[in-house]
């Protein structure tokens, strides 16, 4: 598998895992809970965005 699937793969399951996180935080009836899920989700996005943007030869990451 080259560089770049593999990094679109797991750009992918980042996106996953954060949308995961997305809905477990819909579902918490902890307004901390809730905001710390929110928070994880969000860096599970950065994460993705980066790991897409390495894949695809872009060596500027994402401001």
């Amino acid at each position: 598998m080259s560089v770049a699937g593999e990094s679109g793969g797991r750009a992918q399951e980042l996106r996953q895992l954060a949308q995961e996180a997305d809905q477990a935080a819909e579902r918490a009836a902890d307004p901390e809970q809730r905001k710390r899920l929110k928070d994880k989700a969000r860096r599970l996005r950065e994460q993705s965005e980066q790991a897409s943007s390495m894949g695809s030869g872009d060596i500027y990451p994402p401001q």
